[in-house]
């Protein structure tokens, strides 16, 4: 199977433009398409080579954990290689099973603004474990490209 290349967001529906007021015939229902990534990752190896384009919404981030995070604490973030705590608090998570996991922002609104909207720059995802230890697993961030959903 080949892999394909291009530029985006992706768009798909049949109406794009609101003409008039009748859903189905004349009322816009294009939306995008969700995108994904994924990277293996170790309780010890921090910055994925995962990268979100600018202006993005991330609707998912899941870590498969496949080898329990061990040693003194078994928790992680997940944030950027600017700043470790763009997505969740610092030790948010914790991988001590194997298992998925779901990560959230919390009812932090800053962190729930940066699923919303990763900011004007392009952000590459790092896992911060609390401590070294034998743990891993694949981070996979799901996301709509470049909604642009800064009020």
């Amino acid at each position: 199977m080949s892999n394909t290349t291009f530029s985006g967001p992706i768009r798909a529906g049949t109406i794009r433009d609101t003409t008039g007021t009748t859903v189905g015939t004349d009322v816009a229902n294009v939306g995008q398409v969700v995108m994904a990534q994924s990277a293996a990752v170790t309780q010890a190896s921090g910055a994925t080579a995962i990268v979100i384009p600018a202006n993005s919404q991330i609707v998912e981030i899941n870590l498969y954990v496949t080898t329990a995070w061990d040693g003194v604490a078994s928790t992680f973030g997940v944030g950027t290689t600017v700043l470790a705590t763009k997505f969740t608090a610092a030790g948010a998570v914790d991988g001590a099973a194997v298992g998925v996991l779901s990560v959230t922002p919390g009812t932090d609104a800053t962190r729930t603004g940066a699923f919303i909207d990763v900011g004007s720059t392009d952000v590459k995802i790092a896992v911060t474990s609390t401590n070294t230890g034998t743990g891993a697993g694949v981070i996979t961030v799901r996301y709509l490209q470049a909604a642009d959903l800064t009020a």
